[in-house]
């Protein structure tokens, strides 16, 4: 097996429906919430330049995926919709698709913040490697139509009732300029734990207290 991780080009807007729908069942396996995307949406990101597929050279079956929304006229930056195909998994694939589109999206957009909000904690562990911070959402674009894109998700009830302050997933954000390049990527692994230890502490007691007045 060979997996070539590129940045996609209008031949790759085949794969979009077998994207979507992967998507889609990542997203009811795990219980949270891929924002939904249409096939055309996929096949507009790939036209545009703002997406990294991961193809088997082997027998040209889709492996991965990444796209960049641009957020607040160009301020925020988000790596969206990282998905592997299932029979692609634990192999480092989303390691490396994380790492393309990150140096893709530095490359179109220097100047931006580079955010993403998850609850994988692979995804957490490879956004730590490349320098991102986790922070809390009011540091995370404002921008109504990024949060509507969470209302595919279950947990989009504990979102709206803690008035977008928290939720199940992490924000995480890459500030350029801002980074500490000296720091290790264990000391970074250690902070972002210690963090989110704080975290859960804080949205245990919140949707607690929100469930008790239902």
């Amino acid at each position: 097996m060979s997996i070539n991780i590129t940045v996609a080009d209008p031949g790759h807007e085949r794969y979009a429906e077998t994207i979507c729908n992967i998507m889609e069942q990542a997203a009811k396996v795990r219980g949270t919430g891929i924002a939904k995307r249409a096939p055309d949406y996929i096949r507009q990101k790939i036209a545009e330049g703002k997406a990294v597929i991961a193809i088997d050279t082997h027998n040209d079956c889709f492996a991965g995926f990444c796209y960049i929304e641009d957020w607040s006229h160009g301020k925020y930056i988000a790596n969206s919709g990282l998905i592997v195909a299932p029979d692609y998994r634990k192999q480092g694939i989303a390691k490396g698709i994380k790492e393309k589109i990150f140096k893709l999206s530095r490359k179109k957009y220097p100047e931006a913040k580079i955010f993403g909000i998850t609850t994988s904690l692979a995804v957490m562990k490879i956004n730590s490697d490349l320098g991102y911070k986790p922070v809390t959402f009011s540091e995370l674009t404002q921008e109504e139509a990024f949060w509507k894109g969470c209302s595919s998700c279950p947990n989009y009830d504990i979102l709206n009732r803690t008035d977008k302050v928290h939720c199940l997933c992490t924000g995480m954000l890459y500030e350029p300029g801002k980074q500490e390049e000296l720091q290790s990527k264990k000391d970074r692994w250690i902070q972002f734990k210690r963090f989110m230890k704080l975290q859960k502490a804080k949205i245990k007691r919140k949707t607690e207290h929100l469930f008790n007045l239902i």
